[in-house]
């Protein structure tokens, strides 16, 4: 935990990593308070408007009923289980039985299509799925396709046959379970890239990736946890941005949590849940903010009082700032990081002076620098990739089942992060861009490979390249350049059919907003399309 200062140098300096030889999420999470009976962990409203509360002490024995129930079924150490289910209950107490089994987690959104989901189900050979009604007939159709996939498991509704109902798994197992006695560095979860430079990669991580996550959370949030602290974000828990940078911190100190997914983010819902339910921190990313900002007479209307804001996936601009300054009474403080290595810069409003359009200093802890192709460091001003000195608690074990790739991440011993920065004479970082063609939409990172890939399986489509193009409410939209195997079929209608083939392929909010057709793409000598040049004739 971080030493409450107002000197940003001697809290860096100062700073040293406790990582114990064992180790497991799930415990620290849950069984560490569970002995607890009123200590608050998780508040979950419903999108009716139902509430409910859970104590540390009911998610340890609902924890250890599943986790029972699990291995009564053949679930053990290191098999994969993914995890599709919104913010609710049931995620976290799937995600802390399978950490105390040594099983590994495999988070997954619930707005991904059937071949999003084949993909990463198959590529990890994950034994089981658990997931809701809703997204249960997703599973059932490519079950043929997962060999490996033996277990299903649905949280209510009407189990047709084959398929495992969660509530009668709890039933059937003990509240005591003894923990499997993990390594830190044993691997806990598989978080999916978005799949930039090709398929999606799996980014391994060990048990120590939550305390390796605790500074990142701890400096933008103004040295959380303090008294009466109580958290939320709207962003899915399937995204390391909503599992590792709010539920399990909180729950690491012990803080409160709301769960709460609606359908569609609706920011006058979000004035009125930190407000109804005291929430004092949010994880916000910037494009809820924008949304949030267009609400008139928010701080009127509604009773919040917030202590901290955090925000990241996309830079914050001044306006921004100053409309949080002014309306949410905070100063939000932007960070940084990957999949692969996450929150290692941000700001503190507390500790430094916030330079808009930063994305802040090196978290404490964590070595950060500017490097060239050749993985030296740079000097201040220079423009260059964003790296982190390895070895690190926070950074991924590997690529799953990829050592190239994952060989292809580190260079002199720096994890190399693709994006593309400055430092100044400070060290305040300022992002530039991205080194590969990393699209940002609404706080999703996407990749185009996979939606090229899911585009050309369109009967119509000869070829395409994605591009992100900029829009002033979600950053970036997905754009599609199009040549159609007829060109004479090129019409709205087409279009539409297009972009409903992806919506029921992929995450619905990877589609193609905008489609333009086109006789030929631009080619390097090599036969690789220039994303480059579509991205500058739509500047």
């Amino acid at each position: 935990m971080l030493n409450s200062t107002k000197d940003y140098r001697a809290l860096y300096d100062t700073f040293r990593w406790e990582v114990p030889k064992h180790y497991n999420i799930g415990v620290d999470i849950c069984d560490k308070w569970g002995h607890q009976n009123d200590r608050l962990a998780l508040i979950y409203e419903s999108d009716t408007g139902h509430t409910q509360r859970y104590t540390f002490r009911d998610l340890k024995q609902h924890s250890n009923r599943l986790a029972n129930g699990l291995k009564a079924i053949g679930i053990g150490c290191g098999d994969r289980v993914g995890i599709l289910l919104p913010q609710r209950p049931e995620t976290a107490i799937s995600h802390i039985s399978l950490y105390k089994l040594g099983a590994i987690a495999i988070p997954l959104f619930t707005l991904f299509g059937t071949d999003a989901l084949a993909y990463r189900l198959g590529n990890s050979a994950a034994s089981g799925v658990i997931t809701n009604s809703a997204n249960l007939p997703k599973i059932l159709s490519i079950q043929d396709s997962l060999p490996q996939l033996r277990i299903i498991i649905v949280t209510e509704g009407n189990a047709p046959e084959g398929v495992m109902v969660f509530q009668e798994l709890l039933a059937r197992g003990s509240d005591t379970f003894n923990p499997a006695q993990t390594l830190a560095d044993d691997p806990a979860l598989i978080i999916y890239t978005s799949g930039t430079t090709g398929p999606p990669k799996g980014a391994l991580h060990a048990h120590r990736v939550l305390l390796g996550h605790l500074p990142g959370v701890e400096f933008p949030h103004n040295f959380f946890p303090r008294k009466d602290d109580r958290f939320w974000t709207p962003a899915d828990w399937a995204w390391i941005g909503g599992l590792i940078d709010v539920l399990f911190p909180s729950w690491h100190h012990g803080i409160p949590v709301l769960a709460h997914r609606a359908r569609k983010f609706d920011p006058e819902e979000a004035f009125y849940l930190l407000a109804k339910h005291r929430i004092r921190n949010a994880f916000m990313p910037p494009t809820a903010l924008k949304l949030m900002r267009q609400v008139p007479e928010s701080s009127v209307r509604n009773d919040f009082k917030m202590r901290t804001i955090g925000s990241g996936g996309e830079t914050l601009g001044e306006e921004l700032l100053d409309w949080g300054r002014r309306i949410m009474g905070v100063t939000i403080n932007e960070f940084y990081g990957q999949t692969e290595c996450n929150l290692v810069v941000g700001n503190c409003s507390e500790v430094m002076p916030i330079r808009a359009g930063s994305m802040g200093r090196a978290i404490p802890g964590h070595k950060v620098v500017v490097v060239d192709e050749d993985g030296h460091p740079v000097p201040a001003g220079t423009v260059g990739e964003i790296a982190v000195r390895s070895p690190d608690p926070v950074m991924f074990l590997e690529y799953w089942e990829n050592p190239e790739a994952t060989q292809k991440k580190f260079i002199n011993d720096w994890n190399l992060t693709g994006d593309l920065a400055r430092m100044d004479d400070d060290g305040y970082l300022w992002f530039v861009g991205r080194k590969d063609d990393l699209i940002t939409s609404a706080g999703y990172r996407i990749g185009p490979a996979e939606i090229e890939d899911c585009i050309m399986r369109h009967p119509a489509v000869s070829m395409v390249a994605v591009i992100g193009q900029p829009d002033p409410v979600r950053t970036e939209i997905v754009k599609a350049f199009i040549v159609l195997r007829d060109q004479s079929n090129a019409s709205a209608e087409t279009a539409h059919d297009i972009q409903r083939f992806v919506k029921e392929r992929l995450a619905a909010y990877e589609y193609p907003r905008e489609i333009e057709f086109t006789d030929s793409l631009p080619m390097t000598a090599t036969g690789k399309i220039m994303r480059r040049g579509l991205r500058t004739t739509e500047k």
